[in-house]
This record gives C-alpha cells, sequence and structure tokens, in this order.
C-alpha cells in the first residue's frame, strides 16, 4: 500500500513525515499506514495546480480534456476489481455493492469527457454598434473534500466536472477511506494528465482540510459531510470570499398514501433504508406512511428486514459495518436515545449477537415517533429509519417539511395529481414519486435548508467549476 502524497504527477513523503492508519472496520484490524498531510503539503500541492493552470494544461483544448478523461473511465474499468476490493477493506461495504460504485464512477467520467467540449457561453442582444458575449473560464485551482461513505464515487461526483471545465484539483479524502484515491492518483498519471493537474492529500480535516479550504490560491471548495463542519468550512472559506459547494445530509421522509403500490414501495424501502449500511446522505431516514395501511407495510418490511445476511463485505452480505467505531457509536447513541424518549424499536437496536468484532448494528426501525424527538429531526447515518404516521395530505406535508434537512424526499401514490401538488410543495431539493434513487449522473443533485448549498452532477454541477466572464465590443 502507498504511504506517500500525490503531488504535481510524483509520489512524495508528508513534509512531518507522519502517518495515520486505516482500519477494516469489519475486523477492527489494521490495513495500512498513509501519509498524514498538513498545510504545508497543501501548499506544494496548490502550487503544483497553479502551475498547471498556467503550463501544459491551459494547451489541452476542451476536446483534448474530454478525451484524456475518457482514458481515465477506461483505465478505471480495467482496474475495477482493485478498486472495488480497496473500498470494500476501508469501508466494510458489500464487494458487489463497492463494484457496482466504481461503474457509477466510470459513468460519471464518460458523462463529463463528453461535455467538455460543449460548454458556451451565449451573445447578448445590445442593439446595433455593440456586440456581446458571454466567456466561460475555469474556476482556477478547486479543492474538493469528500465523505467515506462513497469514497471514488464521492470525489469522481466534483473532480470530473472540475477537469472539465479546466479546472486543476486538489483532493482530500477521507481519512476512514483513503486508499482508492490514491490509485486514482497513480491512473491519472498514467493516462496523460499533465504535472499538477490532479494532486491528492491524505490526511485529517482540521490540518489538510482546513488548509485547503482556506488557502488564498483555491478559488472553490466542495464539500460533502455533516451540518457542523459544512459551517466550518464555509466560514473559512468567507476568508478569501471563494464560492463553497455542500452537501450536509438529510432526514429524508419516504410518504406512502393509501393508494400506493405497496411492493414497490416495500422493495424501495428496503433499499432506502439499508443501502450501504444506510450511510448514504439520500437514503430513507424517516417512514411517513398512512394510518390506513400502516400496519401492513410495517409488518411486511420487519419480516424482510430480519431476513438480511450482516457480515463482511468482501463475503457479500446484505449488510456490512459501520464505517468506524465512532460511527457505531454515534448510531447506537442516537437508538438509545430515541427509545430513552418513547421511541419503540420494532426489530434491531443493538449489534448482532453472532458478530462480537466490527462496527456491526442490526436493521433496526423506530415506531413510536414523533416530531420533536431527537432522531425525528437528527441524521442517524445507520440502517435505520423512524416512524411517522398521518391520516391527511396536510399532516404529511407538515410532517415532511418538519427538519431543518431537505435534501430528498419521496411520495408514493397512484394518484399523480396529488403527487405532484405535493411535490410542488415540499422542500428538498429531490422529489421521488414511485420510486427511490432516481436520477442518475445527467440529474443535479443538491439541498433545501441545512442540507447544503448547490447543486452536483448534470450540467448544473459543471457550471460550479466555471467563471462566466461578460465581453462587450462597441462597432
Amino acid at each position: 500500500m502507498n504511504n506517500k502524497l500525490f503531488i504535481s504527477n510524483k509520489w512524495v513523503d508528508s513534509r512531518s513525515k507522519q502517518s495515520f492508519q486505516t482500519v477494516n472496520p469489519a475486523t477492527e484490524e489494521i490495513i495500512t499506514e498513509v501519509a498524514r498531510g498538513n498545510g504545508e503539503d497543501i501548499e506544494l500541492a496548490v502550487v503544483a495546480a497553479q502551475n498547471a493552470l498556467t503550463g501544459s494544461w491551459s494547451r489541452f483544448s476542451p476536446a483534448d480534456r474530454g478525451r484524456v478523461i475518457l482514458k481515465l473511465a477506461r483505465s478505471i474499468a480495467d482496474h475495477r476489481q482493485d478498486l472495488a476490493m480497496l473500498e470494500t477493506l476501508d469501508v466494510g461495504k458489500p464487494l458487489r455493492d463497492s463494484l457496482g460504485d466504481i461503474d457509477g464512477v466510470i459513468d460519471t467520467l464518460e458523462y463529463n469527457a463528453g461535455a467538455a467540449d460543449k460548454l458556451q457561453g451565449h451573445t447578448i442582444p445590445q442593439g446595433p454598434g455593440v456586440i456581446d458575449f458571454t466567456w466561460l473560464e475555469p474556476l482556477g485551482v478547486t479543492g474538493h473534500i469528500v465523505p467515506w461513505n462513497f469514497p471514488l464515487g464521492m470525489a469522481v461526483r466534483s473532480i470530473a466536472p472540475a477537469l472539465a471545465a479546466g479546472c486543476a484539483v486538489v483532493l482530500k479524502p477521507a481519512e476512514q477511506s483513503p486508499l482508492s484515491a490514491l490509485l486514482l492518483a497513480g491512473l491519472t498519471r498514467d493516462v496523460g494528465f499533465p504535472d499538477g493537474v490532479i494532486n491528492v492529500i491524505t490526511g485529517f480535516g482540521e490540518e489538510a482540510g482546513s488548509a485547503l479550504v482556506q488557502h488564498p490560491g483555491v478559488a472553490g471548495i466542495t464539500f460533502t459531510g455533516s451540518v457542523e463542519t459544512g459551517r466550518l468550512v464555509m466560514s473559512q472559506a468567507a476568508k478569501t470570499v471563494k464560492p463553497v459547494v455542500l452537501e450536509l445530509g438529510g432526514k429524508n421522509p419516504m410518504i406512502v398514501f393509501p393508494d400506493a403500490d405497496l411492493g414497490r414501495a416495500l422493495l424501495d424501502a428496503m433499499e432506502g433504508i439499508f443501502g450501504n449500511c444506510g450511510q448514504v446522505c439520500s437514503s430513507i431516514s424517516r417512514l411517513v406512511l398512512h394510518n390506513s395501511i400502516k400496519t401492513e407495510f410495517l409488518d411486511k418490511l420487519i419480516m424482510h428486514a430480519s431476513k438480511l445476511s450482516i457480515g463482511h463485505g468482501i463475503d457479500n452480505p446484505d449488510l456490512g459495518p459501520l464505517v468506524s467505531a465512532s460511527q457505531y457509536h454515534r448510531v447506537m447513541n442516537h437508538i438509545q436515545s430515541g427509545v430513552k424518549q418513547g421511541a419503540v424499536a420494532l426489530i434491531g437496536g443493538k449489534r448482532p449477537d453472532s458478530l462480537s468484532k466490527g462496527f456491526f448494528v442490526e436493521p433496526t426501525i423506530l415506531d413510536a415517533v414523533s416530531p420533536e424527538m431527537h432522531i425525528a429531526q437528527e441524521e442517524i447515518f445507520g440502517p435505520v429509519a423512524v416512524v411517522q404516521s398521518f391520516d391527511t395530505e396536510a399532516e404529511a406535508l407538515s410532517l415532511a417539511n418538519s427538519t431543518v434537512f431537505g435534501l430528498t424526499s419521496g411520495i408514493y401514490s397512484q394518484d399523480i395529481s396529488l403527487a405532484l401538488r405535493m411535490a410542488q410543495q415540499i422542500q428538498s431539493g429531490s422529489v421521488w414519486i414511485n420510486g427511490w434513487f432516481l436520477g442518475g449522473v445527467q440529474a443535479p443533485v443538491g439541498g433545501y435548508k441545512q442540507s447544503g448549498i448547490g447543486r452536483e452532477r448534470g450540467l448544473a454541477g459543471i457550471n460550479n467549476y466555471l467563471q462566466l466572464k461578460n465581453i462587450a465590443i462597441r462597432l
């Protein structure tokens, strides 16, 4: 395993010579040690990126950028198994899920590669005697601080559009899951990215991440993580007045009306609650069920959830472990707090009896949850959903909008007028009707309220990394 940083297409030691351990969450065993970058290393990476912007990268045409991004996609496809194995070891998810995540990385690169030479300005009618038009330029050096739940997927979600726009990037992967980013770094050099276009600094948020956000040579920051850290990123970025793109989590409601296709809704609930062990910003956090179908729905959901297998990701169970000891304790504290406040665990709520090591939590459904409870308001980020119920459309809407989050929501009804009426009034960046995890690389995602600022994916995601210049000519 590589214990160096990647700066200007070279593997280099961290300036401090320090390292940190990455741990297999299924076994609690150390996988390897990784370089611990800090502000000095960030400085070197930013300078390398700045040099790339004024050097050979600036001479790549948009079509050239697209071609080298596409070459990276092909290289990742060739290394698909290795990358997936690293992610399973690092974060614990089932290997088949890691393989699917790498396929998503390839899709993201291909989409942005195709968009690179299609970014166009506009002419603006000013009347006789003036020609006015807009010109798109790369934002500059961009910093990317990514989470651990989809390590390579979340990294590429932002660096691919940045590269398509012509930016040079500094990537700070999560300290819990740095391994696939390091393999990615080597692949970028192999396929022909010039020196300094892509730099990878492993380390901790308070050291490397904070230095990246505050660096005056960084033109924009993309961050995915907690609300608390997002506030800190905003405040630090404000010192140099740089734009931020933030995705800060959700408390997403799945609203099921009496006329819904319950079979479809149950399948989606299983995936939406328990997929990636619930460690997804857009997972189903709240089951908002009409009282007339609540008992039937929960009975069937509990029956399916009780059959889920739990184990080491390499064995391809239904659920792997949570990513770390701290995340395990956080999830368990949420569950225990909810029960203390009066919630009832219909299933789960503890470590599986058969697993004494690893950060495992049983699939958990908590009923009797009122809106003022902490577990109804706070993101748990584990295989846990809380149940709320309603009788009227107005009650359902009130529950849907009753948190500070607004990332995603789902409406299940065969009445499309009702569904669209709800969709117009729900305060979330994505509204899915009769499906969950809809959309794709082409569809923008982002949050309302404290779920974040800005949009990623699709053409909207590339706009984050472009400057819009207006040019006017008097004839």
